[in-house]
C-alpha cells in the first residue's frame, strides 16, 4: 500500500514541473516512472483520447507498458477507452477471467500482462484521456492505492490543461511580437523594423565599406482618396502601393510603412549611385499606370496618384543611421514643393542640410523663448458611456514660414539639444496650470490630465524633482497626472529607467506606456515596468473593423493588460465602427477623431461648461470631419 509521504512526494515534485518550460512528454515519462516507484505494479502509462480520433499513447515507464499502450490503441479497445467513455476507474485484476476488452485481453494475456487498473484524466469540462497501470501478477489494488492513482491521474490531467495553456499563450505572444514589426494594413516591415535593418546595413557596411540610400515616397492627394472615395478604397490603395512598389526592388532591398502613405525604402551594397537613380525611375514610371481598387464587394474602381519621392545617400558606414530617413523625408517635401510627382535627392554632405536644421532649431529656440509655443487638448474618454475623463496636452507651434510644424518633427529638433527638457518641462506646467484653472471654475468635475515625456527629458537628472516642484507650483494633484512615454526609455538603460519610474510613482503620478505595439519587447515591458495605462499605437486602431487580424490584436493586446491590472486606451478612434469594436474588445478608454481633435483650452472649457452637469459626453452633437487615414490627432 502506498504511503502518504510518498504519494506526497511524488505530487511535490510534478507539482514543481508544471511552472517551468520542461517538455510534456519528459515530465509524464517522468511521472510514470514514478507511479510503479510507489504503487504495487510493474508498469504505467498515459493513453490520449479525444472524441472521433483513434487513442494515441505519450508515456510508458518501459517497454512492457509502451507494448500494452500500443495493443489498446490498435486494437480500439480496452480499460483506458472505458474509462474515459464513462469517466470512472476500470479495474481488471485477472485479466484471464474478464471478458470486456476479449482482443485487447488475448493479447496483453500473450505478451505477459495479469491485471490492468485504468483511471480517466479528468477536468471540469470532460476528460481527456486515461492512466494505465499494468502487473505481471493478477490480483486487486487495495482502495488507498486506487485512490492514489486516480489522485495521480487528476494531476496528470490537470498537467496537460496547464502545458496546453502555456503553450497557446506562447504562441499568441509570439504572433504579437511579431506583428509589432510589420505593418497591420500591408505586412511591410514598420518604422521599428526598419530601424533595425538601417543599424544592420550599418554594421554590414562597416565591414564591406559599401554604401547605402534611403528612398521616402509619400502619395500626392491621398488625402482626396479617402475623402471621394472612403477609407476603406484607401487602404485598399495602399495595399496595391505596396504590392507594386515591392515587385520594383532588388533582392536585399527593404521596403517599409511608416506612416499612412508613406513608404521608405533602405537599398543596401550600392555599387554606384545610378542604381538608384534607376530604381527611382521605375518607381516613377509605376504610377504611370492606374490602380484598380475596390471596397469589399463593391465594384472596383481605377484610381489615378502619383508619388513624391525623396532620395539620401550615405557616405561612409557612420552615415548609415536613422537620419537617413530623416533626410530622406527632406528631399521628399522639397520634391513636393516643386509640384510632385518626381524624385529629389538630397546629399548628407551638403551644407544645406546642416543648416536646414540649425534653422529649425534656431527657430524652434525663438519661439519658445517669444512664448510662441502653445498647448492643444485631446479628450479622453470612457469608451463604456462616452464621459471625458482625461485630456492629453499636445505640443503646437506654428512656423511663420512653415505654418504647422507637425509634432513629430518639433520633437525631433528639440531632442538634437537640452531644448527637449526645457519645452517638456513648459508643457507639463502649463498644462497643470490650466487643469487647475478649469478644477477652479468646475471643482465638481475633475480631468486627468496626460503629459508625453521624451525619453531625453525623463531620463536627464532631476526629472522627478521638476514634477514634484511642478506639482506644488500649480497644486495640482500627484493623482491626476499621467506622464507618457514609449518604451524606447527602457532600450538603452534599463536599470536607470526603473530608478526614475519608481520615483515618480512614489510621487504618487500615473505612467502610461504610449505607442504600444510599435517595440519588438512590449510584452516584456507591461511585466517589468510599474506602468498603469497601456495606450495602442492608433496603427493597430486603424486596422480594425475591416481586418480581422487588427481586431484580434487590440483584443489580445487588452486581455494581456486587463490580466496585467493594467487600463487600456485606444489611440486614434476615427470611426464609429473603430468605437464600436473598441468597446466589444474591453478597452477602457479611447481618443481620436471620432469623439474630438485637439483643442484649445479655451475650446475645451467652453464645451465642457455647456453641460451644466459638468459632464460631457463625446461625440456631442457638434459634427467633426473624418480626418485621413493615418492622420495624426
Amino acid at each position: 500500500m502506498i504511503h502518504e509521504r510518498q504519494l506526497s512526494a511524488v505530487l511535490s515534485e510534478f507539482a514543481r514541473t508544471m511552472v517551468t518550460d520542461f517538455p510534456i512528454q519528459s515530465i509524464l515519462d517522468r511521472l510514470v516512472e514514478r507511479i510503479v516507484d510507489v504503487l504495487p505494479v510493474t508498469a504505467a502509462g498515459v493513453t490520449l483520447i479525444s472524441p472521433g480520433i483513434a487513442p494515441y499513447y505519450i508515456a510508458a515507464s518501459n517497454d512492457a507498458a509502451l507494448e500494452f499502450e500500443k495493443l489498446q490503441t490498435a486494437s480500439g479497445e480496452g480499460p483506458c477507452v472505458a474509462a474515459f467513455q464513462t469517466g470512472e476507474a476500470v479495474s481488471v485484476p485477472d485479466l484471464g477471467a474478464d471478458d470486456r476488452f476479449p482482443a485487447f485481453a488475448n493479447a496483453a494475456a500473450q505478451a505477459g500482462l495479469a491485471a490492468v487498473f485504468t483511471f480517466p484524466l479528468r477536468h471540469d469540462e470532460g476528460r481527456l484521456g486515461a492512466l494505465d497501470l499494468y502487473r505481471d501478477t493478477t490480483g486487486p489494488l487495495d482502495p488507498d492505492d486506487m485512490a492514489a492513482a486516480q489522485t495521480l491521474a487528476d494531476v496528470a490531467a490537470a498537467y496537460l490543461l496547464n502545458a496546453q495553456a502555456r503553450q497557446e499563450a506562447g504562441e499568441t505572444a509570439d504572433r504579437l511580437i511579431a506583428s509589432t514589426l510589420h505593418d497591420p494594413l500591408t505586412g511591410l516591415p514598420n518604422r521599428v523594423l526598419l530601424q533595425q535593418r538601417l543599424a544592420h546595413a550599418a554594421e554590414r557596411a562597416q565591414r564591406s565599406h559599401s554604401e547605402a540610400a534611403v528612398l521616402f515616397a509619400d502619395l500626392d492627394g491621398f488625402k482626396q482618396v479617402n475623402d471621394v472615395h472612403g477609407h476603406g478604397v484607401g487602404d485598399e490603395l495602399l495595399v496595391a502601393v505596396a504590392e507594386r512598389l515591392s515587385a520594383l526592388l532588388r533582392p536585399g532591398d527593404t521596403l517599409a510603412r511608416v506612416s499612412g502613405d508613406e513608404f521608405v525604402i533602405l537599398c543596401e551594397d550600392l555599387q554606384a549611385a545610378s542604381d538608384i537613380d534607376d530604381l527611382a525611375n521605375r518607381i516613377d514610371n509605376a504610377f504611370t499606370t492606374p490602380f484598380a481598387v475596390a471596397d469589399k464587394d463593391a465594384a472596383p474602381v481605377e484610381i489615378s496618384i502619383t508619388a513624391s519621392v525623396g532620395m539620401a545617400f550615405s557616405g561612409h558606414a557612420e552615415d548609415i543611421t536613422r537620419h537617413l530617413v530623416r533626410d530622406a523625408d527632406i528631399a521628399m517635401y522639397q520634391a513636393k514643393r516643386k509640384g510632385g510627382a518626381a524624385h529629389q535627392v538630397i546629399d548628407l554632405h551638403e551644407a544645406r542640410r546642416a543648416a536646414d536644421l540649425d534653422e529649425m532649431y534656431r527657430d524652434l529656440r525663438t519661439a519658445f523663448c517669444q512664448d510662441e509655443l502653445t498647448v492643444a487638448y485631446q479628450p479622453i474618454v470612457s469608451v463604456a458611456d462616452g464621459l471625458v475623463t482625461g485630456v492629453e496636452a499636445l505640443l503646437r507651434w506654428v512656423h511663420p514660414i512653415r505654418g504647422p510644424v507637425p509634432t513629430l518633427s518639433m520633437i525631433g529638433v528639440a531632442e538634437e539639444s537640452s531644448l527637449i527638457v526645457s519645452i517638456g518641462a513648459w508643457v507639463l506646467e502649463r498644462g497643470c496650470r490650466d487643469s487647475m484653472r478649469y478644477l477652479h471654475e468646475r471643482p465638481d468635475a475633475p480631468l486627468d490630465l496626460a503629459v508625453n515625456v521624451s525619453v531625453r527629458q525623463l531620463m536627464g537628472a532631476g526629472f522627478a524633482d521638476t514634477v514634484l516642484q511642478v506639482l506644488d507650483r500649480t497644486g495640482m494633484r500627484a493623482s491626476r497626472l499621467i506622464l507618457e512615454m514609449t518604451e524606447s526609455i527602457f532600450l538603452d538603460d534599463g536599470a536607470r529607467a526603473m530608478t526614475v519610474l519608481a520615483d515618480l510613482k512614489d510621487l504618487g503620478v500615473r505612467l502610461a506606456l504610449d505607442d504600444f505595439g510599435t517595440g519588438y519587447s512590449s510584452l516584456n515591458y507591461l511585466r517589468r515596468f510599474p506602468v498603469d495605462i497601456v495606450k495602442i499605437d492608433q496603427a493597430y486602431v486603424a486596422g480594425i473593423g475591416d481586418q480581422q487580424r487588427g481586431t484580434e490584436i487590440v483584443g489580445a493586446v487588452t486581455g494581456l493588460a486587463h490580466a496585467l491590472g493594467l487600463s487600456v486606451t485606444a489611440e486614434g478612434v476615427e470611426t464609429s465602427d473603430q468605437h464600436d469594436i473598441v468597446v466589444a474588445v474591453g478597452c477602457d478608454s479611447a481618443q481620436g477623431f471620432h469623439y474630438a481633435p485637439a483643442l484649445t483650452f479655451d475650446e475645451l472649457a467652453a464645451r465642457l461648461r455647456a453641460h451644466p452637469a459638468g459632464l460631457l459626453r463625446l461625440p456631442d452633437e457638434i459634427v467633426l470631419p473624418e480626418p485621413a487615414v493615418g492622420a495624426g490627432a
